[in-house]
């Protein structure tokens, strides 16, 4: 069969949600909280208005590739002076489908979207399986991110 991508709708969000569980898991998250509530309102709310926009691998009615793109606005500076940055997330290819191209379109595509929205820089935390992917589309590593983790959410 062959492989369609098209947006993220309503309709696709629970699939979306637990392929981005499968995701956050493969990638060593041990946390037992029940995320799915958070993430629904997360996507509901930034589909709506236009923050958050998904592009989807379909083969026949099943969903076996995800991207996702935030879009924020920071003040400006010198690597990104309007300010505007996408926030790369949810990339995930069902494992059979790993290794066809798909992630690398997937991510055209999304990359495409920060484009259209004005975004000066796009923006990841890469796993380990994901690094060679966007090193070869022109990544670069920034040395300097860091996280601080606030316990109480």
């Amino acid at each position: 069969m062959e492989l369609v991508y098209r947006k993220l709708t309503d309709n696709d969000l629970e699939t979306f949600i637990q392929m981005r569980i499968r995701q956050l898991r493969e990638e060593g998250a041990k946390d037992e909280r029940d995320l799915a509530p958070m993430l629904r309102d997360y996507y509901t709310r930034h589909m709506a208005d236009g923050t958050f926009v998904s592009w989807l691998c379909l083969d026949g009615s099943r969903i076996v590739g995800t991207s996702g793109m935030s879009f924020v606005e920071k003040p400006p500076y010198y690597g990104c002076p309007n300010g505007r940055i996408g926030l790369l997330s949810s990339m995930f290819t069902e494992p059979e489908y790993r290794r066809r191209g798909i992630a690398r379109r997937l991510l055209s595509l999304v990359v495409e979207e920060a484009k259209a929205y004005g975004c000066g820089t796009v923006q990841i935390t890469a796993s380990n399986m994901g690094v060679l992917l966007y090193a070869n589309f022109g990544f670069v590593k920034n040395g300097n991110f860091m996280q601080y983790a606030i316990k109480d959410l």
